[in-house]
């Protein structure tokens, strides 16, 4: 892993495979507000995912005057949130634990709460400015298969309901026994699940509608403007150069929103944040699934876990099953799928695995695949994880108007949308205090968070031995 975790990342790949969310693509997907960039500016921000455009819809929304003006190498919205798996899912109890343990009870209540506040939030912002994104709220199922994970679990919850309060909405969990499971959930073999609340979105039509919202107030998006570097301006070390395909623009200050790529752009965090790329399928449901499931799901084994959603109702492809996941069943847990940027490609064993999962879990209960075949289509994206298992969020040390929101652990759904507003009040207070009482201290960047060496994805391996699941 030490290996895997300083390489030195490639930049955006033109042409990626090509993700399900974004096909068609949107009509903004080549959108550039103007025709030339402009020679200066306030603000550059870097991506133009879910964390750029909320960023940018937040600083917009000041009327303070200042130009904001963001760069996307390739089209809008076609990293890692145009890429991901549509869940909005808090799985805060994984982690709990080990941060009560680490961050003390406080911060971890608030990093439970924050995620599932974020997950509330995005669903509120849909349906309160009409953004058709197949916006769902319901209920998720973690199936869980191994006793580490299933005893690791219950504690781990009831941890949660004794330190925020049985009433707290972010703490509502509920078991069901391993026959519970077969009759409501239709999977067999598992020792119990976990259900609590949850939801899933198309994240793309999300994040265009943030973007549409922010060029409304005045956002100058600039696509397929490949950013090669950002350095100190030699003629006022105040002010930024932000290098591109297109040319070069003076900067006040300059976000990265550029999650699993931001080595690329700030090497001083290359083994801070490291890239892992994720394999991702969307498949028409077995003939016996017809009529559809009620609830998203994950399979939690003993080293790793899937995650499923299904489109609901309304959705394009009302029904169809998205599934990803799956990188620590192929050889050596997957290891050569850290340190890579390139979502032009496929691990071939890795999506062999996602393509045969669904069918795979249901067993007898998904029947004959679909006429049309069962895949409809599969992709990789690029995910940031940290050395902490947290985001690092907040003004860059040592560094003068540079500013960070990037490494969501594959979690940025929950995550992003809150962190661009924390980040938005970070650039106007400094330390708020009235932050400090929503948004977890550990996310924070600073001197401390550039030390720590990274150890891989955490919080996922079983406390007790992996009895073992379907392998490769």
């Amino acid at each position: 892993m030490d290996e895997r975790a300083v390489i030195v990342p490639i930049p955006p790949r033109s042409s990626p495979t090509s993700s399900y969310w974004q096909d068609p693509p949107h009509q903004l997907a080549t959108h550039r507000t103007t025709s030339e960039l402009p020679g200066s500016t306030s603000t550059v921000i870097v991506g133009s995912g879910i964390t750029g455009a909320s960023i940018a819809y937040n600083l917009l929304a000041q009327h303070d005057n200042r130009q904001v003006l963001m760069l996307e190498a390739r089209t809008a919205c076609s990293g890692a949130t145009g890429r991901n798996g549509g869940h909005t899912k808090s799985a805060s109890y994984r982690a709990f634990l080990d941060n009560v343990q680490d961050q003390g009870e406080e911060e971890a209540a608030k990093i439970v709460r924050f995620e599932y506040n974020c997950m509330k939030a995005v669903h509120a912002f849909a349906r309160d400015h009409k953004l058709e994104c197949d916006s769902w709220e319901g209920e998720t199922v973690d199936i869980i298969y191994d006793q580490g994970q299933w005893v690791r679990a219950k504690k781990a919850i009831s941890e949660i309901k004794r330190i925020l309060g049985d009433d707290d909405p972010a703490a509502q969990h509920k078991f069901h026994d391993a026959s519970e499971t077969e009759e409501i959930f239709l999977v067999g073999g598992a020792l119990g699940s976990v259900s609590y609340e949850a939801g899933s979105i198309n994240a793309y039509k999300f994040v265009i509608g943030v973007l549409e919202l922010a060029l409304d107030r005045g956002l100058n998006l600039q696509t397929d403007t490949l950013v090669s570097s950002i350095n100190r301006s030699e003629i006022d070390r105040d002010g930024w150069v932000v290098e591109t395909s297109r040319g070069s623009i003076r900067a006040e200050r300059v976000i990265l929103a550029t999650n699993g790529y931001t080595s690329y752009l700030y090497p001083a965090v290359r083994g801070i944040i490291v890239p892992l790329r994720g394999t991702v399928a969307a498949m028409r449901p077995g003939r016996s699934l017809k009529e559809g499931l009620q609830s998203t799901y994950s399979f939690i084994y003993g080293n790793g876990y899937e995650y499923m959603i299904f489109r609901a109702a309304g959705s394009t492809f009302a029904g169809d099953l998205v599934i990803g996941g799956c990188s620590t069943k192929a050889p050596k847990e997957g290891l050569y799928e850290w340190g890579t940027t390139d979502d032009a490609t496929m691990d071939p064993e890795i999506g062999q695995y996602v393509r045969d999962s669904a069918a795979e879990y249901f067993g007898s209960r998904w029947g004959e695949d679909h006429p049309s075949g069962r895949i409809r289509k599969q992709w990789t994206g690029i995910m940031g994880y940290s050395s902490q298992g947290f985001p690092l969020v907040g003004s860059v040390p040592y560094e003068r108007d540079l500013w960070i929101a990037a490494s969501f652990q594959g979690s940025g759904m929950v995550l992003c949308f809150h962190t661009a507003k924390a980040l938005v009040t970070m650039m106007n207070d400094g330390n708020n205090q009235k932050l400090d009482e929503w948004f977890p201290r550990p996310f924070r960047m600073s001197e401390d968070r550039l030390k720590h060496k990274f150890r891989g994805r955490l919080h996922e391996k079983s406390p007790m031995k992996f009895e073992g699941h379907r392998q490769l």
